[in-house]
């Protein structure tokens, strides 16, 4: 399949769990996590206003779903649009003041960079494979296939506190748009 190319009208959209209702006006816990860019990021000391979307896991192209049901998991389908509408609104999200932009996942470092380089993705993406940066904030999470993963959403940071979060996010390719 297509990874950016989805009938949205066919993919069941998530619901407001109530998961996400804390994080506005917390303070980003000093948690370091790897990016692709081979840099460390604390996001609670980064200065100005930074946007954060996360998601549950970018597709590997040639490879099947984690689960035959994936596309059919409320809010699951979508990582790579959405990935790749932030890339496509980088500069008009970077001219209206945005300081950093990153996404973020559970997967791992390496594969992460293998997919920034193939989406030619210009900002980096968080690896929080060890969930640390997840369970600091509670973020929002499903479990598939044995694998704790982040439910799609979007956060944007004032040096170092939440000011809106945006979930759930649907469909994901808009998210960039609606940030």
């Amino acid at each position: 399949k297509n990874l950016l190319e989805v009938d949205w009208s066919k993919i069941p959209a998530p619901v407001d769990d109530g998961a996400a209702a804390h994080l506005a006006g917390m303070t980003i816990p000093p948690v370091t996590l790897l990016a692709t860019d081979d840099s460390s990021v604390m996001l609670s000391a980064l200065s100005g206003r930074t946007v954060v979307f996360a998601y549950p896991r970018t597709g590997e192209p040639g490879k099947i779903s984690l689960v035959d049901d994936w596309d059919m998991i409320p809010g699951a389908r979508g990582c790579t649009p959405q990935a790749c509408s932030f890339r496509d609104l980088f500069a008009e999200l970077k001219a209206s003041g945005v300081e950093h932009v990153f996404g973020l996942s559970t997967q791992d470092n390496v594969y992460q960079t293998e997919m920034a380089s193939r989406l030619h993705l210009p900002f980096p993406v968080l690896s929080d494979e060890k969930l640390a940066l997840t369970r600091a904030l509670e973020l929002p999470t499903m479990e598939v296939a044995g694998l704790t993963l982040i439910k799609r959403l979007a956060l944007i940071v004032d040096d170092g506190r939440i000011r809106h979060v945006f979930y759930p996010v649907f469909p994901p390719d808009r998210n960039a748009a609606d940030v």
